[in-house]
């Protein structure tokens, strides 16, 4: 049987939420699965998979007729979008992950 490939794609992902004690635990679940770009604003690279366990998340920590959270999909990751970011200011530097095996 042939392998399957997951592929991830990049998203922005941003919410507006109206309780400071579920804005911290939006926050903190998000850190988990992207880069922390600007207050309520985070990049991801996410599998089909990775993407509906996020959502699942949120769904349990959000309410859903007070809080927001939009998912923008960008393409797929490293793709030419993924490159593409334009700045005024500070110039955007996304962040190197690694992993170590212990």
């Amino acid at each position: 049987m042939p392998k399957v490939l997951s592929v991830r794609l990049l998203y922005i992902v941003s919410y507006d939420v109206t309780d400071d004690k579920r804005l911290r635990k939006v926050f903190k679940l998000m850190l988990g699965y992207g880069d922390h770009l600007q207050y309520s604003v985070f990049r991801c690279e996410l599998s089909d998979r990775e993407r509906i366990e996020l959502v699942e998340k949120l769904t349990k920590v959000i309410k859903n007729d007070e809080d927001q959270v939009l998912f923008f999909p960008l393409g797929p990751a490293g793709g030419m979008n993924d490159q593409r970011v334009y700045a005024v200011g500070l110039a955007y530097a996304p962040s190197v992950r690694t992993v170590t095996v212990i």
